[in-house]
């Protein structure tokens, strides 16, 4: 009996990938609501 593997729908993102979240939505993305807001944090360490 083959065991059936779960899809999931939710991406999976490997740290330092950012080229995804540079692309901005088009306008008709936008006025269709098919769009994500983006926050980026930055760590800054200084001595």
């Amino acid at each position: 009996m083959k065991k059936e593997r779960k899809k999931t729908t939710r991406p999976r993102v490997a740290p330092g990938m950012s080229d995804f979240s540079e692309k901005k939505a088009t306008r008709e993305e936008i006025r269709k609501g098919n769009f994500t807001r983006v926050t980026r944090l930055s760590y800054d360490e200084t001595d």
